[in-house]
């Protein structure tokens, strides 16, 4: 069986003399309480017959509620540290982090209570400078930051 596969999109802006990255935090109770290390870019699956590309708007559009003003361009492909490979690509837009809205998904919760629960798929999102974003971020989504890096430096 093949390995899972995602795709997801690094916004960055440029708004002072330091460019920032945008992260999210994912939402449910896995999460809860996670900061350092727990920081990913918005991605999800890649649904079938689905272009990455396709799957990376789809997925900005569904956990931050934002409508892409462009055609992002390819960054870096990583595999996280359970197997799944992650094919991001990178645009320059400003987002307002406090206005996002994410759509949510349903866990039983607490395990084998029969209650289900809805939680949002991002509990929160931050702009980083890059240096910031590379001690937050997922250790195996790390190597995104250093490609956005050097895009922009």
């Amino acid at each position: 069986m093949a390995a899972p596969r995602s795709a997801g999109v690094l916004l960055y802006r440029r708004t002072g003399a330091v460019p920032e990255v945008l992260l999210v935090l994912p939402g449910g109770p896995f999460w809860r309480g996670r900061d350092v290390g727990a920081w990913q870019i918005p991605k999800g699956a890649i649904e079938p017959g689905e272009t990455p590309l396709a799957a990376a708007i789809r997925e900005v559009g569904e956990e931050l509620g934002v409508t892409l003003t462009d055609v992002p361009r390819p960054l870096a492909q990583v595999r996280q540290a359970g197997g799944k490979w992650v094919e991001a690509f990178t645009l320059e837009q400003d987002v307002d982090p406090d206005a996002v809205v994410s759509i949510t998904f349903e866990l039983e919760w607490p395990p084998r209570s029969g209650r289900m629960r809805s939680f949002p798929e991002v509990a929160a999102a931050r702009w980083f400078t890059l240096d910031a974003a590379r001690r937050m971020i997922l250790l195996s989504q790390a190597p995104l930051v250093e490609a956005i890096a050097q895009i922009l430096h």
